[in-house]
């Protein structure tokens, strides 16, 4: 009988042997590479609880590296990304630390994209290859890849969410799931949609020329394409 490794493929839509520690992990950097949207340079990953204590043993390390590569949780490249990137001259660091109160299954990337921009990208694997995104830049969101999400950063004005509603309504687009945060009254609000069905071209530079609004990045479902608007 042949040996089977940890990095063998133990169903149809993952490699590896936990679907929290490899599919989720995987989602998780595949989300974040889509976020940023740009060639990676250096990713630093903070691992915190259980993705701290396992990551070698039940390979989140390379899942996660996987996904910041754009491959899915099925790949059968994934049991390779860490040479892949090494070969594509993307600098990999992992630090296990406590970030805090935060699922045990949770990851900040640290990145830096080819025109040395950092970003900061937390989420968690939350169970069955699910994930959740929860800070973008130190933006509270609430992200998890499988609706198409519209992420807006905006002056704390009256009327532009009422704004956002009309305009998606004329769509025909209906909002799954939205959530806004800001720090303080006043200062800039960050305003996170989830999508039934995806907006066209057409209705993000209508979003984008509401007076306030300062930024738009849009996010497919895992598997898709990405892209910002400024």
């Amino acid at each position: 009988m042949a040996n089977v490794g940890v990095f063998d493929v133990l169903g149809p839509i993952m490699i590896g042997p936990s679907s929290s520690h490899t599919a989720g992990a995987a989602r998780l950097g595949k989300i974040a590479k889509n976020i940023v949207d740009k060639e990676i340079r250096k990713v630093t990953f903070l691992l915190h609880g259980s993705f701290a204590q396992t990551y070698k043993g039940h390979g989140t390390d390379r899942a996660l590296v996987a996904g910041i590569l754009g491959m899915n949780p099925d790949d059968a490249r994934l049991r390779h990304s860490l040479d892949l990137a090494k070969e594509q001259g993307i600098q990999i660091e992992f630090i296990p630390t406590d970030l805090g109160d935060y699922h045990p299954n949770t990851v900040k990337f640290m990145i830096i994209d080819i025109d040395g921009q950092a970003w900061e990208v937390l989420g968690s694997s939350i169970g069955g290859g699910l994930v959740e995104i929860g800070e973008i830049n130190g933006n509270k969101v609430q992200i998890t890849g499988e609706y198409q999400t519209i992420i807006i950063n905006n002056e704390d004005v009256p009327g532009t969410l009422a704004r956002i509603s009309k305009i998606l309504y004329d769509a025909e687009i209906n909002i799954a799931s939205m959530k806004a945060n800001r720090q303080e009254k006043g200062a800039g609000v960050t305003m996170t949609f989830e999508l039934d069905h995806p907006a066209s071209e057409e209705t993000i530079t209508e979003i984008k020329a509401i007076e306030g609004i300062k930024r738009v990045i849009t996010i497919n479902p895992v598997g898709g394409t990405e892209h910002e608007t400024c």
